[in-house]
């Protein structure tokens, strides 16, 4: 096994930064050891809703935007460094997501695109850089999503236990770590995405810090039925998605029928369709003793409130007071399977994605040794 100290780059569905964590790894540990937060230059941002949304394209573009977030994500690991100390040669390696522009895992050509290349990573850095992951998984058959599942059952299963674990980011998802089956996850639909989108077209704000303005609105039901009319709520597992499929076209598309409604009022029914579409998934795999939640909507009051409210007899709990920083979460699991990716060991979960079997997941870009360089 490659234990030693892993950097893991996740830049998320939400776009609001790129977040990079340093951590020792071995075969039976994960010791966060550091966490940084580099920022997305709006620019940027901006390139990237030009183009994950279905939109006209260049090849041009795309390549641009390729090199740009290869050096964003160089230029984030090299923050982290800087902030810690660490020479780039105490790192064994760095396990970089990429930035997803388009997800596919249905249809007869299924595929899944994260750019930011990881030549330029591992160049400006001089860390062997592992990257691509989720295509090899859809070689096999996989959704190539999601694949935290993985890492969640590694640090926070347990041997008696019903535990899930849910991450909400831009989409949220859910693990199902049962005693005694085989893991099972996917994602339960919008997370953030919508709010987040939301609260910038009426306030110009990245999110809506501690639900502020959510609190002040009503849920209003034709809406929020409405909503959750929508077909990928009764898909069956596996399955994923992503800003492609939920956005503020597909938002504006519900409010056509309903367009005089206060801008507070559906931002309050947004935050109960991301609670409700996680909730009813709870219940449906037969609940659990604790919901451990990490992301960015582990810290809104009024979400964690309301799916408190919806799972009586459920607790639900950050995974933070289990040991594991919410905000690093998915940066660590891409260290993590890194890690596993140079031990030689699969990283992917058939049970979760749908793939034909486990296999090593991401492609390596290695650096010359400090002597050969």
């Amino acid at each position: 096994m490659r234990s030693g100290r892993y950097i893991g780059v996740m830049s998320g569905t939400s776009l609001d930064g790129v977040d990079v964590v340093l951590a020792a790894i071995d075969e039976h540990t994960v010791a966060q050891q550091a966490i940084y937060s580099h920022p997305m230059p709006m620019q940027l941002k901006q390139d990237i809703l030009g183009m994950c949304q279905g939109q006209k394209t260049t090849l041009s573009a795309v390549g641009r935007l390729d090199a740009q977030l290869g050096i964003l994500f160089g230029e984030a690991v090299l923050g982290l460094l800087k902030q810690t100390d660490i020479k780039a040669d105490e790192i064994t390696a760095i396990g970089c997501h990429g930035q997803t522009v388009w997800h596919e895992p249905e249809g007869e050509t299924r595929f899944s695109m994260q750019l930011g290349d990881n030549n330029r990573v591992s160049a400006l850095t001089n860390i062997t850089t592992v990257g691509d992951f989720r295509r090899r998984d859809m070689a096999y058959g996989g959704q190539g999503a999601p694949l935290v599942p993985a890492f969640h059952q590694a640090l926070l299963a347990h041997p008696t236990e019903r535990r899930m674990v849910l991450n909400i980011g831009g989409i949220a998802n859910l693990s199902l770590l049962l005693p005694g089956v085989p893991v099972r996850g996917f994602d339960t639909g919008p997370g953030n995405i919508l709010l987040d989108a939301w609260v910038w077209r009426h306030h110009s704000q990245p999110y809506d810090k501690d639900a502020v303005w959510a609190m002040e609105g009503r849920i209003c039901l034709p809406l929020l039925q409405q909503m959750l009319a929508d077909p990928y709520f009764y898909l069956a597992a596996p399955k994923s998605t992503g800003r492609e499929y939920f956005n503020i076209s597909w938002l504006e598309e519900q409010l056509v029928r309903l367009p005089d409604l206060a801008p507070v009022d559906v931002m309050t029914t947004l935050i109960e369709l991301t609670a409700m579409t996680i909730c009813e998934q709870v219940l449906l795999a037969g609940g659990c003793e604790r919901l451990l939640v990490c992301g960015g909507g582990a810290r809104n009051p009024l979400l964690m409130a309301r799916m408190s409210a919806l799972l009586p007899g459920i607790e639900v709990a950050t995974t933070d007071n289990f040991g594991v920083s919410g905000d690093a979460m998915e940066a660590l699991a891409f260290a993590w399977l890194a890690f596993r990716t140079l031990s030689g060991q699969p990283g992917n979960l058939p049970s979760v994605t749908g793939a034909s079997c486990e296999t090593l997941l991401g492609g390596i870009y290695p650096v010359l040794p400090v002597e050969s360089r």
